[in-house]
């Protein structure tokens, strides 16, 4: 099964509609962005999040932040997973007390760059989870770009280590992502919004849609 992550998430009322709609993930931005919560709005949906799921993991989005800041957030807030989507290290990550996810840009990378740097992390991070997010870098933003990438090149990762991708993923899209690349995960946030406000209806059409691929390929 492909999990789903929704990402990005500001209200307590879109983190229900996730939980409804059957999301694996939901996504808090601790980082600079237009979807950036405080810690006490992130603790209130965590809450409500746990309060009604014991399967919706909360994930923590942060870009290159103090690891005690990382870690105080993670507490507090009750996260499940942190995301690390900037530059850190695979030292810097041995610190972060949850199961990590490590983006990595896919912008001017080979696989084989890919690999060498995921082969690094999991001898280092050999005691504690991981998973690989692939994602679009552009104009200086560490993800959330809404911009889509050569999947092929998650293809060739996928087949040795288990990702998530993102990145300009919608309804109408992630089925073709999920039968080329067929990936741990999927990853969205602009493509469950309108006006960039998180749309339910957006939600539900999302992750319906991952099941049916989900289907399709275990028919085919």
């Amino acid at each position: 099964m492909t999990r789903v992550k929704i990402c990005g998430i500001t209200e307590e009322s879109h983190a229900l509609a996730a939980v409804e709609a059957g999301a694996d993930f939901i996504g808090l931005v601790f980082a600079p962005s237009s979807r950036r919560i405080t810690p006490a709005k992130a603790y209130e949906i965590a809450s409500a999040v746990k309060k009604n799921s014991n399967t919706t993991k909360v994930v923590g989005i942060f870009v290159n932040a103090p690891r005690s800041m990382v870690n105080k957030v993670a507490d507090f807030c009750g996260l499940d997973w942190i995301q690390l989507s900037g530059d850190e290290s695979w030292e810097y990550c041995r610190d972060v007390i949850e199961p990590i996810i490590k983006a990595i840009p896919v912008e001017h990378q080979s696989p084989e760059e890919i690999y060498a740097k995921l082969s690094a992390g999991s001898k280092l991070l050999s005691t504690q989870r991981f998973i690989t997010l692939l994602d679009s870098r552009a104009n200086g933003k560490y993800g959330g770009t809404g911009l889509t990438f050569d999947w092929e090149i998650a293809q060739q990762v996928a087949r040795r280590f288990p990702v998530i991708i993102a990145g300009g993923l919608n309804s109408e899209n992630v089925a073709q992502a999920i039968e080329l690349v067929a990936p741990w995960g999927v990853d969205v946030s602009s493509g469950v919004e309108v006006a960039g406000i998180k749309s339910p209806a957006k939600i539900r059409a999302f992750i319906e849609a991952v099941r049916r691929a989900d289907e399709n390929k275990r028919m085919a």
